[in-house]
Order: structure tokens, then sequence, then C-alpha cells
């Protein structure tokens, strides 16, 4: 019978929709997360009576036909890039995105890793770098007589040095922007690798044209809506429930055939 083979699907994909809820669970507290939603497509159908083809000589043809569907599969598990809510750290090395964007990040690899959680330290030379201890682009430094750091809405860093008036410009941190964000890879530590998919990073300074501002003393949260996965989370073990359950009634109705004499 078709139906357990179609019940399973329904369970396989139930099974990875749990699994991208529970992630997004997971992370509820991480800063800057990205929620995740699972997308599944049905499977191909087989043509009982196909849809068109002719049914007499005189050019009659099947207005419907009927086509029986195999069940389900999962499609993607697609990004949602939303913009989280800022809550103040009062650390002046954080800093939270407001709008889009993402802070370029040199891996240890030399590639060129994107990222939302903006909890930045210096290292022993100075330098800006995230909590893995990977620089910040464009590599700023901060001298080691400073006694206060500003970083504009703008991105410019300065720094008040002991003994002068005016305020040192240390250079300016900056934002790359994606054509398909969602489309970014992402490869855990809160960090994303640019594809194909996501097309080129287009990198500026923070307040141009479609690019974010920067918030000194904030991060973002998460944007995971705990109520909405948990409701989720029940609508996808219902329906795991109720693919288990075809499973069972076709289970039971291979057995009455079985039984008959």
């Amino acid at each position: 019978m078709r139906s357990l083979n179609i019940g399973a699907t329904g369970m396989m994909a139930q099974s990875t929709n749990v699994e991208v809820i529970s992630h997004n669970i997971a992370n509820m507290n991480t800063t800057a997360f990205k929620q995740q939603r699972a997308e599944f497509h049905d499977l191909i159908y087989q043509n009982m009576r196909r849809v068109g083809s002719p049914s007499s000589d005189a050019s009659n043809v099947v207005p419907t036909g009927a086509q029986l569907g195999l069940g389900v599969k999962t499609a993607a598990i697609g990004n949602i890039m939303s913009q989280g809510n800022l809550t103040n750290t009062k650390n002046k090395l954080d800093v939270a995105i407001q709008g889009q964007g993402f802070f370029p990040i040199t891996l240890p690899s030399g590639e060129t890793g994107y990222t939302r959680d903006g909890t930045f330290s210096l290292d022993n030379a100075g330098q800006i770098i995230t909590k893995d201890g990977y620089l910040v682009q464009p590599g700023i430094t901060v001298p080691n007589d400073a006694v206060s750091i500003t970083i504009a809405a703008t991105g410019t860093v300065s720094a008040k040095i002991d003994g002068q008036v005016a305020a040192t410009n240390l250079g300016t941190l900056q934002l790359a922007t994606f054509i398909n964000p969602s489309g970014l890879q992402r490869i855990g530590d809160n960090l994303y690798l640019e594809t194909t998919a996501s097309g080129n990073a287009t990198t500026t300074n923070p307040g141009s044209t479609g690019v974010g501002s920067l918030q000194q003393g904030f991060l973002e949260t998460s944007n995971v809506n705990i109520v909405k996965e948990i409701t989720n989370l029940i609508e996808a073990q219902r329906a795991y429930e109720m693919n288990s359950k075809v499973i069972s009634t076709s289970d039971k109705m291979m057995g009455t055939i079985s039984n008959m004499r």
C-alpha cells in the first residue's frame, strides 16, 4: 500500500521540522541568532488517469484526471533574517546593528566571515576582535593610553587619549550587505559565509542608503519568538502522530486482507 510509504515520508518530514524548531528554541538566547524554518515540497505524482487525455474518439478530454501524490520531502531550511531586539549591555565594545548588514570578520583560514554578533573585545595589540579572537575588519587598533572609546552610528571609531583634549579618529567599522542574505551559509559560532545564492558582499559605511546603523553599548537578541515556536512544536508533534496513525491504519488494512479466507 502506497500509504505506508506516504506516511513514512510525512513522519520523516515532521521529524526534520521538530529538529529545526528545537534548534531555534535552543538558541533563543544566542546573540543575533536568526530563526530557521523548515520548508517542504510534495513528492512526485503518479498519474492513474492523466489530466487532459482523450476519453473518446470524439475529441473529448478528461477534465481533472486522477493523480496520486507519493508524500512529502524537505525542500529547504530557510533563514528568517528579521531584526532582533536591542538590549543595553553598557559595554562600550558591544555594538548592535540596527537594520541590514553584517560585520566582516577575518577567519583563521584567511576567508572573510560575516556576523551580526557585535560582542567585541581588544586583543593584546589593541585590535578590535570577536569573542573567538577573530579580527574585525578593516582592522582598528586602540592605543594603550586610550581612556574611552566611542563608536558612532556611522561606524566611526574614536578614542579619547589621556592628556589630549580632542578625540582621535581610529578608523571606521564597515558593514557588508547581500542581495539575498538568506542564502548565506551558516558555519556556527554566529558566523556566515558568502555563497553563490547570497551574491557578493557589498561593503560600505553604516548609515548609508540600504545599510543599518550601529548602536554602541547594545547587542541584538535572537529573533526567535518562543511562543510561536512552542505552537509550531505542538503542530509538528500532532502532524507526526497523524502520519504514524496513517501507517498504523494501513497496516491494519493489510492485515485484514491477509486474514481473508
